[in-house]
């Protein structure tokens, strides 16, 4: 079904306005939120501080909240700037970063774009290749950028929708070369913390003063409706001249009080980890079982999955499935992949369970 494609990872609201469907009764395998939802202490602490949080001005240098992103991150809080939501701090970043010849890699997040359009820096994408199962290589990547004298790269690592990422060293390989080249890297790592192998770059923002990396809280701790973002770099008069940008008090007070608790939820952390690592690992299992579909490799809570028969689409799935009230990705809207590939995000076992059962039966009266 064409209509699908328009939706949204998060259009929950228009989907089951379409379907006629109640929108509390659909499981959203598509907005790649963590299925645990909120922690639970963290809310408790929120409601019980509330009014005196709705009465009072954050702290304005948010001193607390850097404090607490650093010990999660293992960085100098002075590193650390935070936002109105990774959104902001990706919209500060590109618009002031006086770059004027952008690549980003793809798939990936439309914002990239807009932002890039808005600030008048002149991009283009590189793709890894499908044949190496859309994992990033950095030498071709270092030589796309100099072949077309970029002065700026923007990298989604672990990348949506592909799921795939470079390890921490390859990433330090990569900022080397930029480096050399002036090339001002942008790391967006929003879903990172669902990784089993080391992939962040945020041991590395002291190292290389080439590089910003950005996080939220939306994913991974199912806090999309806080609005809280941050980013790190090693470089201070980079980061004073995105502050400049900044709007006082981007970050509201209940977020900023539910941030500093938030990065101390150890038990939390560790149930995430183990739940996506597990779900992961039998999802990738369970599809690969059907000859129909190639599933790759994740480094992510989510999976990219192409259908190979070429009679059947994704946007087909998708019209079935979520007529069962359950809703995946229709990856057809993503430059570079086409109507053959969909996403769905890892949810509690019994829900996965529910899509993997729906996946099998819809390929299986399909041959």
């Amino acid at each position: 079904m064409s209509q699908s494609t328009a939706f949204h990872g998060s259009d929950l609201e228009q989907v089951a306005q379409y379907y006629h469907l109640p929108q509390e009764e659909i499981i959203c395998f598509s907005a790649n939120v963590n299925p645990l939802g909120f922690p639970a202490k963290t809310a408790g602490l929120v409601c019980q501080n509330f009014s005196r949080l709705m009465t009072h001005y954050p702290d304005r240098e948010y001193t607390g909240l850097k404090q607490a992103i650093g010990n999660y991150c293992h960085i100098s809080p002075d590193h650390v700037l935070v936002g109105n939501g990774s959104t902001e701090l990706i919209s500060l970043l590109i618009q002031s970063s006086g770059r004027k010849r952008a690549v980003q890699v793809g798939p990936s997040y439309s914002e990239y774009e807009r932002e890039l359009n808005l600030a008048g820096i002149s991009f283009t994408t590189w793709f890894p290749k499908k044949e190496h199962l859309f994992q990033p290589d950095t030498d071709d990547l270092l030589d796309f950028l100099t072949a077309h004298n970029a002065d700026f790269l923007i990298l989604c690592n672990p990348n949506n929708p592909t799921a795939r990422a470079l390890s921490t060293d390859e990433i330090a390989d990569l900022l080397e070369g930029c480096l050399k080249s002036d090339i001002f890297v942008m790391i967006d790592e929003t879903y990172a913390e669902f990784a089993d192998r080391e992939v962040s770059a945020m041991s590395l923002v002291s190292r290389f003063p080439n590089l910003m990396v950005i996080r939220g809280i939306s994913k991974f701790f199912a806090a999309p409706g806080l609005r809280l973002g941050y980013g790190a770099s090693g470089n201070r008069v980079f980061l004073d001249h995105v502050k400049t940008h900044q709007n006082p008090w981007s970050v509201n007070s209940v977020a900023a009080f539910a941030g500093e608790h938030l990065f101390c939820e150890e038990e939390f952390i560790v149930k995430t980890k183990a739940l996506i690592s597990g779900e992961r690992t039998r999802m990738i299992q369970g599809l690969s079982g059907i000859p129909a579909l190639r599933v790759y490799p994740s480094d992510s809570n989510f999976l990219l999955v192409e259908i190979l028969d070429p009679s059947l689409t994704a946007s087909g799935l998708f019209d079935c499935l979520i007529r069962q009230k359950l809703m995946i990705r229709d990856c057809s809207s993503f430059e570079g992949l086409g109507t053959q590939f969909f996403r769905f995000c890892l949810m509690l076992p019994e829900q996965n369970t529910a899509l993997l059962q729906a996946v099998q039966e819809f390929f299986a009266k399909s041959r």
